[in-house]
């Protein structure tokens, strides 16, 4: 990807928290390729998952790094993460970059400084998961979650109202910035590093690729390859762990987190990709479709975007477990094209993602007065 030098404009670039390489992480990380030479600023970091990938920027982080928060508890931080973002250091830059699912666009710039937000979603918990987000709590919490998820949303509002310039990464992130934020943003899907994908011979496992937690939905494939009495293969950790293989550690085998290299080998061999959540964008279903394999997925969000139904993969019914392991009972998902998933995938570029951003911006630098 060409680089866009970061001397004039100055830039700096601001994500929620790195502590997990994940979908939005590995598009953060595309941004950075863009510039090279900017700071990095992010309410949260973990040097040992991210340190190589972002050699060369420099990295801020808020006044909540001191705690050594990591990922298995940094949800406990959530109420004061709006306060945090306030705080992370972006003042004398001409440029902000942020890439958010929650808070990071709500640093505060330079009132001359332009602001292009890539936003994956407003906050799930404090807009269209509430109630799930406050399940998640010890019951004697509820009460607390709740007044705390109603000051996220009024400080999401007043964020989200300081002339920031947005952009969905799909149709379903579209909808709700403008649901919740009135917000009317363009679409740039995410890129996917498709060089690191290849077919290969498939063999009798499904695969599941996630993070962890509830709203992935991960019991719900797995309770349907039960069903369908077929192998399956899971990726991933988080939250959900423990209460996942309690339940189905007899039927699933659960590989926790692994490398690129590793994940790359299982995509080729399986013989699909299971996606049961309604996801805003899903880059592990066009991972999957770059290593010649087809898609099962929820009909809905960016799965719609993503996957060809009946030439990539199958779209079944969201939260339908008897429809899902209906398909996956199905003896021939080895008749799709590996070809035509492959060729399908290349619509999602690393080239072609950075080829757009880097025209947003420049759009928007250009109409800031």
């Amino acid at each position: 990807m060409a680089s866009i030098r970061s001397q004039a404009p100055r830039v700096v670039l601001v994500h929620d928290y790195l502590l997990v390489m994940r979908g939005a992480e590995r598009s953060f990380a595309a941004m950075c390729d863009l510039w090279p030479d900017a700071p990095v600023a992010t309410l949260l970091y973990d040097s040992q998952v991210f340190g190589a990938r972002l050699a060369g920027h420099k990295v801020r982080t808020s006044p909540l790094q001191r705690l050594g928060t990591r990922q298995s508890t940094f949800k406990a931080l959530l109420p004061f993460m709006p306060w945090a973002a306030g705080r992370l250091d972006v003042s004398s830059h001409d440029l902000v970059v942020s890439s958010s699912s929650a808070f990071a666009h709500g640093v505060r710039p330079d009132p001359a400084a332009v602001h292009v937000c890539y936003c994956y979603t407003p906050f799930r918990y404090a807009w269209y998961e509430q109630d799930a987000g406050i399940a998640q709590a010890p019951r004697f919490a509820r009460p607390l979650v709740a007044a705390a998820l109603r000051r996220i949303r009024d400080w999401d509002r007043r964020a989200a109202s300081r002339g920031t310039s947005y952009i969905a990464i799909s149709r379903i992130s579209h909808e709700r910035l403008a649901r919740y934020w009135g917000v009317d943003a363009p679409i740039i899907h995410p890129p996917v590093e498709l060089a690191r994908f290849a077919p290969s011979e498939p063999e009798d496992y499904l695969l599941v690729v996630c993070e962890l937690v509830r709203h992935k939905r991960v019991d719900l494939a797995l309770e349907a390859a039960r069903r369908a009495g077929v192998r399956v293969k899971v990726v991933g950790g988080g939250a959900d762990e423990q209460r996942l293989r309690a339940l189905y550690g007899q039927h699933a085998e659960f590989l926790g987190r692994i490398g690129d290299a590793a994940l790359a080998d299982l995509y080729a061999r399986a013989r699909a990709l299971v996606m049961p959540n309604v996801e805003e964008f899903g880059i592990t279903a066009v991972e999957a479709q770059a290593s010649g394999r087809p898609v099962v997925a929820a009909a809905g969000g960016g799965a719609l975007e993503t996957v060809v139904d009946g030439e990539t993969g199958v779209l079944v019914p969201p939260g339908d477990v008897e429809a899902l392991a209906a398909v996956l009972r199905d003896e021939d998902l080895e008749r799709f094209d590996p070809a035509a998933a492959v060729a399908n995938a290349q619509r999602f570029s690393v080239e072609a993602f950075g080829s757009q951003i880097r025209a947003h911006v420049a759009s928007a630098l250009a109409g800031h007065v």
